[in-house]
């Protein structure tokens, strides 16, 4: 009995365990229950995550917000699609800005920090049937209410235009707040234009009787942005300018015309091209941040006010959209030179320049060259229009300049490079056109011995410049000699007719010969330049002569490239150094015996080489005249080492060197012959050659025009510049290690370095823009070169791979303005001319210098004690408390009006 019992009771209860299982849910019978259901299931997941756990998983940032991110859900309910959105911060700061930082649009409008977005998936994206819009937004209260979340929930609702939602939030068992928000487009009633008209609309949410609302009084606080922008003036403005100064005009002025000037007129850059200005203007921000109006006259008086009065000023720049486009296409010094890059990939096309312009069509290629007007100004301007003060090619560089292999920027050679940039579009055809006639007319200046404009004609030549410079200055030098020889005939013919003359009319020479008996006998020197200091010969008791001597003869890289090759040819017991300088040493040291014919070898070492002499004792080295007497001699001392050696070359030269003066030696340069060979490289230049010089040469000098704007004590820009010379000099210098035309990946870091120095030349720009805005305080243009420097540093390469980069993103960093500053904001808003007086009707109020507010932005609330509510009784701490119970935020100008209210009930 006992086992049937219990079997029966074990039977009992698995019907029992059937029955549980099967159980119906009735709260989800129906499709708007499941649907509640789901979104609660959502709710519940994003809060129990939290933000943290979030960002790990699928949240996304909004682009243009610093700290405001997003997930997204999707759901199903009668047949049609909707999203939900839930947008949350990871900092939180414990209160919810207006004005202080960017906002989403919901969190200005509505003053709330997070909060989810229900929409359907259409192409517009808003619920169009109020009905459904009402039953979306009580399905997500709904079921944030089950999961006790207080979220505030919206639904966008109308026409996408309207920007309208409305909306809910469960503030738990003390409250609830509704939201709505719409816009009017066009037709705004004059009233709302107003402040009056605004601070009735808004006493009316809570104020249910017809009233006079001026007569009544309401504590309402108040709070007000007003935006400014500063005018541009357009055409028709200068048009009508230039009109009245006619009129006012003397009648000598009568037919002048008004020309508008370039912003960079005056800048190093404007001589090449006019750059479109980076900052078009500013907006200035005047805030009230909080006001008490307790009626319509005190907002119609406040409307009457200065933005003067306003607590705080904001500025911030309007940026030109070009900053953020770096493809090449904005025209300046970057762009150009990304052209002379792709000209340098097309230079191994053909063996010679000629072929570019005379070749086949293919070698011609569609580039269109610039008609003879245009070559013939460019050529003018290179040899013809050339100032003397420009020849101080010092000028104007960086100290990291001469790490590039180019030329000075005020040479012939980058002053050539600089108009092919924007000679024909800089094409390789344009290019063979432009150095065949710049090649033509070095040509005349050498054959007509006219100095070669924008070269030296004497010093040494510089072996840290590209070669093309190098043969440019020895073909200056070369003409400065010819020059000089072709004034001596002249003067020695002017010597030999006056010798005849002489002949013919006697004088009396008794006088002078006289004197000659008298002096000193210096028939046996020849060619003395004076004493050498106080030193004394050595096998005589004479005082050492120094000798006028040959200048060293100057060499380009390639003559002492041909030298090295010719002394590895030959090889012989001289060495490197006493080879390559065989033909000066000799020149010198029969220089020196001429000058001194007691000396001996020794002699010459202690004056050319002191530091091949090794004094025994220490001898006086200085001294006039009249203390020679007192050094005593002979001299003590050895050679060194080196020069004491037997086989020692330079002792060989000294016994085969003759005593000749150096105005009677065979000159060390010949400048007929150096000049024809220079000539002869250049008309014979590979295409490739040209090109390689060229690109390192403009890279330099338009490096070099940039740098040479002032732009303020601006620490990044200097930093910034450097950096570019050393990345310059980097990528440059492999040009001449190898044919940059064949080699692709050299012709891609080309590129990247356009790049880079569009980067820099847009920040260059920049810089030199605002620093003429802000002449009278440097501190406001630091500043906001600084923000605007820190925003595009990421979108530039150089920041780090973990740094996000939002190409979309625009720049919205406000400068606060000082009490002090305020008179030069102001002075960027001159009073509007007649002109623009009468095409413009002014709509509101609050005018700063005669120009209105362009964006007009208000906070309106009111708060209230929670004393009086049923759920408040028992708390004595929220009895103390004030609650925002009516906030009106109302944006827009006379042609457009958007309100968004939030009223807070306790139900």
């Amino acid at each position: 009995m006992k086992s049937t019992s219990s079997s029966k009771s074990n039977i009992e209860d698995d019907g029992e365990e059937e029955e549980f299982e099967h159980f119906d849910d009735f709260t989800l019978a129906s499709s708007w229950e499941r649907f509640i259901s789901e979104i609660e299931a959502v709710c519940r997941q994003w809060f129990a995550d939290g933000p943290k756990n979030l960002l790990v998983k699928d949240a996304v940032r909004l682009i243009h917000l610093k700290d405001l991110y997003k997930v997204k859900s999707e759901f199903k309910y009668a047949m049609k699609s909707y999203y939900m959105e839930y947008y949350f911060a990871t900092v939180d700061d414990g209160k919810a800005s207006d004005w202080d930082q960017p906002l989403h649009d919901l969190q200005l409008t509505f003053r709330v920090k997070e909060f989810v977005v229900i929409a359907p998936q259409s192409a517009s994206g808003v619920v169009l049937d109020a009905p459904e819009a009402s039953k979306l937004l009580s399905a997500v209260a709904i079921a944030l209410s089950n999961c006790s979340c207080l979220w505030p929930a919206f639904v966008p609702v109308h026409d996408p235009s309207r920007k309208a939602y409305i909306g809910i939030q469960n503030m738990g068992t003390v409250s609830t707040r509704r939201f709505e928000a719409d816009r009017i487009g066009s037709q705004v009633p004059i009233k709302l234009m107003h402040l009056e008209g605004l601070y009735e609309l808004f006493v009316s949410k809570f104020v249910y009787t017809a009233v006079d609302w001026s007569m009544n009084h309401y504590h309402i606080h108040f709070k007000m942005k007003l935006t400014y922008r500063t005018p541009v003036y357009d055409d028709e403005d200068e048009f009508h300018d230039a009109e009245e100064d006619i009129i006012g005009s003397s009648e000598d002025n009568e037919g002048e015309t008004h020309v508008k000037t370039p912003w960079d007129d005056d800048f190093p850059w404007s001589k090449w091209y006019s750059a479109e200005e980076p900052v078009r203007g500013f907006e200035m921000l005047a805030i009230w941040s909080e006001i008490t109006a307790e009626s319509s006259l005190d907002m119609a008086e406040l409307e009457n006010a200065s933005p003067i009065e306003a607590d705080k000023w904001f500025l911030s720049p309007c940026l030109s959209q070009n900053l953020d486009i770096s493809d090449g296409s904005i025209i300046g010094f970057a762009s150009q030179l990304n052209l002379l890059v792709k000209a340098l990939e097309m230079s191994s096309e053909a063996k010679f320049i000629e072929d570019f312009v005379s070749g086949s069509e293919t070698l011609k290629s569609s580039a269109i060259v610039p008609p003879p007007t245009v070559l013939d100004r460019v050529l003018k301007d290179l040899f013809h229009e050339v100032a003397e003060a420009e020849m101080d090619f010092s000028l104007g560089e960086h100290k990291n300049s001469r790490s590039i292999k180019g030329a000075p920027l005020e040479s012939l050679f980058a002053q050539f490079c600089l108009h092919a940039l924007w000679f024909g579009n800089c094409s390789i055809r344009a290019i063979a056109v432009l150095w065949i006639e710049f090649v033509r007319e070095v040509r005349w200046c050498w054959e007509e011995s006219q100095p070669l404009p924008r070269m030296l004609a004497n010093g040494t030549i510089d072996l840290s410049t590209c070669l093309i410079n190098q043969k440019l200055h020895m073909l200056a030098v070369c003409i400065g000699k010819r020059r000089e020889e072709a004034k001596g005939h002249k003067a020695d013919t002017n010597d030999s007719m006056t010798a005849e003359e002489d002949l013919q009319n006697p004088r009396d020479f008794s006088a002078s010969s006289a004197v000659d008996e008298g002096t000193d006998r210096k028939s046996d020197r020849n060619g003395s330049a004076g004493l050498a200091e106080s030193m004394m010969l050595l096998k005589a008791h004479k005082i050492m002569q120094a000798p006028l001597t040959q200048d060293p003869p100057p060499m380009t890289e390639d003559m002492h490239e041909e030298r090295m090759k010719a002394v590895e040819a030959l090889g012989g017991s001289f060495s490197f150094s006493a080879q390559l300088e065989k033909e000066i040493l000799a020149s010198d040291m029969s220089a020196f015996k001429a000058a001194n014919p007691d000396a001996v070898f020794e002699d010459f070492i202690r004056w050319h080489s002191p530091r091949d002499w090794e004094n025994d004792s220490s001898e006086e080295t200085g001294g006039s005249q009249t203390e020679v007497l007192e050094v005593k001699w002979p001299p003590r001392g050895r050679l060194s080492e080196r020069m004491s050696d037997p086989g020692n070359s330079w002792r060989k030269i000294w016994n085969e060197a003759p005593p000749v003066p150096a105005s009677e030696q065979k000159p060390l340069f010949d400048p007929n012959r150096e000049g024809e060979k220079a000539l002869h490289y250049l008309e014979t230049l590979k295409p490739y050659q040209l090109l390689e010089q060229m690109i390192c040469t403009a890279f330099r000098a338009a490096a070099d025009t940039l740098y040479q704007t002032s732009f303020g004590d601006l620490k990044q820009m200097t930093t910034k510049m450097e950096q570019l010379y050393v990345t310059m000099a980097s990528m440059l210098k492999y040009l001449h290690a190898q044919s940059a035309a064949d080699d692709p990946e050299l012709v891609e870091d080309l590129r990247r370095l356009c790049t880079t120095f569009e980067h820099i030349e847009k920040l260059i720009l920049l810089a030199a823009s605002l620093r003429r805005k802000f002449l009278q305080a440097p501190h406001l243009a630091q500043a906001i070169f600084t923000d605007c420097y820190n925003f595009y540093l990421p979108k530039m390469g150089t920041s780090s791979p973990q740094t996000p980069v939002d190409d979309k993103k625009e720049f919205d960093k406000k400068q606060e303005i000082k009490l002090r500053d305020r008179d030069l904001i102001l002075s960027m808003f001159p009073p509007p001319t007649a002109n623009q007086s009468w095409r413009k009707v002014l709509s509101m109020g609050n005018l700063l210098n005669g120009h209105e507010p362009i964006l007009r932005e208000i906070i309106f609330s009111k708060r209230d004690s929670v004393s009086g509510s049923y759920y408040a009784a028992s708390s004595s701490k929220l009895n103390q408390q004030e609650i925002e119970t009516y906030r009106m935020y109302v944006c827009g100008t006379s042609n457009d009006l958007r309100v968004a209210l939030a009223v807070t009930s306790f139900d």
